[in-house]
């Protein structure tokens, strides 16, 4: 009977993990963003240096000044003030040589998912 309980849950978590990889695998699949650690994180089809420069206009384009651009090879990170004065952080790495991670957040003890999901997809619109 032991046994049977130890397999079973065994089983159980199994089937847990694999379908969260699973779920995880398709959102991104899709493209669709997905927020991780308090930040809206999608990847896209698009070189590095491509998604940064649609980085720059999409928050131009919202007329959010950007205070800090910072740019070595695994990221370019930019900061800038949102309409209400919370924090935009804006990460861009590259994954392959043909596709880029792009990250959002917005606001520091409790994150903004609105204001993070309207500057990712205006991102977007610039790739």
């Amino acid at each position: 009977m032991k046994k049977i309980i130890i397999f079973v849950f065994v089983a159980f978590l199994i089937s847990n993990i694999y379908g969260c990889l699973f779920v995880a695998g398709a959102a991104g699949g899709v493209g669709t963003a997905v927020w991780l650690g308090d930040k809206l994180t999608e990847q896209v089809n698009v070189p590095y240096d491509r998604a940064v420069n649609a980085a720059r206009k999409g928050l131009r384009s919202l007329r959010l000044a950007i205070d800090k651009e910072t740019k070595n090879k695994d990221v370019t990170q930019f900061l800038a003030k949102y309409t209400d004065g919370k924090q935009i952080w804006v990460d861009i790495r590259p994954v392959t040589e043909a596709s880029s991670k792009v990250e959002v957040r917005v606001g520091v003890v409790h994150p903004d998912k609105e204001a993070a999901d309207k500057i990712i997809k205006q991102i977007m619109r610039y790739m």
